[in-house]
C-alpha cells in the first residue's frame, strides 16, 4: 500500500473489535479491524478525534452495525491502491448490502474472467474494510474465504445483512 504523508486517523470500538479510521484530503483512505492483515502502518499518522470527516465515518459505521445504514455516504480516496486494485476495489462498491458474490463470479463482471488470483489479491487488500464490502465476497459454492479482518468477523458482517 502506497502511504501519502498527510493521512489522519481515529479510533473507536466497534462491536467486532477496535477498528481505525484514516482520511487523506482526498477523503476516507482506510479503515481496519484493530490486527487485520494488510493494514498500513498509521504510527506516523496524527490521532485526530474531533476530525470532521473521521467523524462522519465513525458515526456511518456505527449506524451500519446498528443496522441503520445501507449505503456508506462518505468521499473516498482509493489512490493508496494500483491501478487494477482500485478497479476491483471500485468495482466491490457495486455489491449491495447483502448482496453476495463469488470471486470468479466478480472477475468476470470486471471483463477480466481469467485474473481471479490477482483479483482476490487486490479483495484482500481492500484498504476500507466494510465501507468498500470485500467481506461480500465468497468463495467456491459460498465458502467463507479470505477476509483480512478475520473469517468470524465476516461471517458476522454478512449475518448482519441477512446474507447468511
Amino acid at each position: 500500500m502506497k502511504k501519502p504523508v498527510d493521512i489522519v486517523t481515529a479510533t473507536f470500538d466497534s462491536p467486532l473489535g477496535r477498528m481505525r479510521v484514516a482520511a487523506s484530503p482526498q477523503g476516507v483512505c482506510g479503515v481496519w479491524f484493530e490486527g487485520q492483515r494488510h493494514q498500513a502502518d498509521a504510527s506516523a499518522w496524527p490521532t485526530v478525534a474531533d476530525h470532521p470527516l473521521l467523524q462522519q465515518a465513525t458515526a456511518q459505521l456505527t449506524q451500519y452495525f446498528a443496522g441503520q445504514r445501507r449505503p456508506f455516504e462518505l468521499p473516498l480516496d482509493l489512490s493508496v491502491g494500483t491501478p487494477f486494485q482500485q478497479t476491483v476495489w471500485r468495482a466491490l462498491q457495486s455489491l449491495a448490502f447483502g448482496q453476495t458474490c463469488s470471486y470468479s463470479a466478480l472477475s468476470a463482471q470486471m471483463g477480466r474472467p481469467t485474473a481471479v488470483r490477482a483479483l482476490s489479491g487486490a479483495v484482500a487488500r481492500n484498504p476500507l474494510s466494510i465501507v468498500v464490502p470485500c467481506h461480500r465476497v465468497l468463495g467456491v459454492n459460498g465458502a467463507l474465504t479470505g477476509y483480512a479482518g478475520g473469517l468470524d468477523r465476516k461471517a458476522a458482517l454478512l449475518k448482519l445483512e441477512g446474507a447468511l
